[in-house]
């Protein structure tokens, strides 16, 4: 008898302890997203973007529009030392806990964290990690713990690129789905990543690949193929630490096309879209909704935006009438409206913009097109105390146009 009781006691405790850990994540149930006291669960959100994935439009650059060109025309004005100090304080700097404090002050309810592998892993020697990545995923969540406001990561640029465009900082083409190597150094990372945040409920999940595919490639549909077989890969990889997470999977062609998804093959995945510039319109959705209401899966706007005040207004009013939580572009960036913070553009940045978007095929130009040490130190001095929190500008219409504060 005390034996039946034992083992009654033992039961007991393994089912409380085991529903105490599925009720403490955010999951999903059905279409919806569900908050750890399991009521359903919109989310209202922004992207981070620009901290962790550096984009050259955000600094009002072009033709040197990704990370590692941008990171080329700071080591050719400085050297690499000084690159590398220039990187960590601009990371120290972008993005602090007062951003985050400030965020959640506004009812917005999480954020959307890009990042770019090459702060966790190094590219040509992908069995060398770094850091530094882990470093900065490991403030964000903090911060945001403390807030309580949740986190998404998302692999913004992943090794051999999942886009071939500046986004993904590539190298010009979605190698990922032809290179093992880079393959299998995204599923690993995802691994890494899962063993190590399994227990962070602030944590809602891992997008696991931002806009791959771009749909200029003639053999897109080949590779279309290719993507969710790579998805199952990431998510087996991730399941064998982590059964709590929700997994988000894009779409292929910039997050837009659904038809390479299958039936869905994890108890707790997401999908997620992308739409810009676009009418905000019924029409212009429905395609998601349909695949929601066929596979009965949460839908997530994962990015939108870039666009006037009136325009966010519309199409946030849109996705809310049809409960499909959402995620505008972007919290911050140079000298611009769209978005909810700006800082400044320097007259010495304007002469950055310059040399490097001129001609520097060869070292002569290098030498004599570069401005002065003078202007170098101070634009970027300058920039690095510009995007701090406290010397950026709030745009209200931004705010308002998300229907928060």
């Amino acid at each position: 008898m005390k034996k039946f009781f034992y083992c009654l006691v033992v039961l007991l405790l393994t089912v409380t302890n085991n529903f105490a850990q599925s009720k403490s994540f955010v999951k999903t149930s059905g279409k919806n997203f569900v908050d750890t006291d399991g009521n359903v669960l919109i989310l209202k959100g922004i992207n981070i973007g620009n901290w962790l994935n550096p984009e050259g439009y955000m600094f009002h650059l072009e033709n040197t529009s990704s990370f590692r060109l941008i990171d080329n025309v700071i080591k050719e004005l400085t050297g690499t030392d000084d690159a590398v100090k220039f990187w960590q304080t601009f990371r120290d700097n972008y993005i602090t806990k007062e951003d985050i404090h400030f965020i959640k002050s506004t009812g917005l309810n999480h954020i959307r964290l890009p990042f770019n592998f090459k702060l966790f892993v190094v590219e040509d020697y992908p069995e060398v990690y770094l850091e530094e990545g882990f470093k900065r995923l490991d403030d964000a969540i903090k911060w945001c713990r403390e807030e309580n406001l949740y986190v998404i990561l998302d692999m913004h640029a992943a090794p051999g690129g999942q886009t071939g465009d500046n986004i993904d900082d590539s190298w010009g083409y979605p190698y990922i789905f032809e290179n093992e190597r880079a393959a299998q150094t995204a599923v690993d990372l995802w691994r890494k990543l899962a063993e190590r945040y399994k227990d962070e409920t602030i944590v809602i999940g891992y997008d696991l690949l931002n806009e791959p595919i771009a749909h200029f490639f003639e053999n897109k549909e080949e590779l279309n193929a290719k993507l969710e077989p790579l998805y199952k890969r990431m998510t087996n990889a991730i399941r064998e630490a982590d059964k709590n997470h929700i997994v988000f999977l894009g779409g292929a062609q910039w997050n837009t096309n659904y038809k390479v998804f299958g039936e869905p093959f994890d108890k707790n995945l997401a999908y997620t879209f992308h739409r810009y510039w676009m009418p905000p319109e019924q029409d212009q959705i429905q395609e998601h909704i349909d695949f929601r209401d066929k596979y009965n899966v949460p839908q997530y706007l994962g990015e939108s935006g870039e666009n006037e005040d009136e325009w966010i207004d519309a199409f946030r009013k849109l996705l809310e009438k049809n409960e499909i939580s959402w995620c505008f572009w972007p919290y911050k960036k140079m000298d611009s409206t769209r978005g909810i913070a700006s800082f400044i553009k320097t007259k010495e940045w304007e002469e950055i913009i310059k040399y490097a978007e001129g001609s520097r095929k060869n070292y002569d130009e290098v030498r004599k097109n570069k401005p002065s040490r003078e202007v170098v130190n101070k634009a970027l001095s300058d920039l690095l105390e510009n995007i701090k929190f406290k010397n950026c500008t709030i745009n209200g219409g931004y705010l308002k146009a998300l229907g928060v504060q």
